[in-house]
């Protein structure tokens, strides 16, 4: 059955690898009515403000590390057992920093957020102050964010929305990280009610978004 088309809630499985404001954001979203979903479990890389925050929501955190298993194919497999566990829809990376090996179960059920305009500044290494540096360097008028299905390389996958955001001359990587973030905090959300609501579909490698409901 193609995503949501269920007729249980929607639900999300947030992983995280550092402060969890991705997490809260989305927390402050369905708080106003604005994202109908629910949470049933937030795994972290390692121990981080992000799992004190989930754990102060009430929400379940599990602390799964990498470093804990001898492969990247073994660590995955014991983040999607758990994520099977809790009959999650849809797995977002919400600022997850581990590599993950997607099984096929979970094709086009994985999303990320990644703070520029892909396919510019992106790939191994692009994550973070990085990238805004990257961007500031180049002398770029236009950054954002690219919301996109995960697959097992880095930053690739359809993309699902993208918003842009101007570069100013005085930007310093930080007042760029926090224009890029308020475009994330409206960007990830939305992407994530177009495939609750059934209207996202991945035709020959491109993402169509069905019109909405009047």
């Amino acid at each position: 059955m193609p995503l949501g088309q269920q007729d249980t809630p929607f639900r999300l499985a947030v992983l995280i690898s550092g402060g969890g404001t991705t997490l809260i954001n989305f927390l402050e979203q369905i708080g106003a009515g604005r994202l109908e979903v629910e949470i049933p479990v937030v795994i972290a890389s390692r121990d981080c403000k992000g799992v004190e925050r989930a754990r102060a929501a009430g929400l379940r955190c599990e602390v799964i590390r990498p470093r804990d298993f001898v492969s990247i194919d073994r660590y995955s497999a014991a983040v999607f057992a758990v994520i099977r566990e809790v009959g999650a829809d849809l797995v977002t990376l919400a600022g997850f920093l581990s590599r993950l090996a997607i099984p096929d179960d979970f094709e086009e059920r994985v999303i990320n957020i990644h703070p520029a305009l892909i396919p510019s500044f992106c790939g191994k290494g692009m994550y973070g102050h990085h990238v805004h540096e990257a961007v500031l360097d180049r002398g770029c008028k236009l950054s954002g964010c690219t919301v996109h299905f995960a697959d097992n390389e880095y930053d690739h996958g359809p993309i699902i929305l993208q918003k842009a955001v101007p570069v100013f001359s005085d930007d310093t990587p930080d007042t760029l990280a926090a224009r890029v973030f308020e475009a994330e905090c409206e960007a990830y959300p939305e992407a994530i009610r177009l495939i609750a609501q059934g209207r996202v579909r991945v035709r020959d490698g491109r993402v169509h978004v069905a019109p909405g409901k009047d």
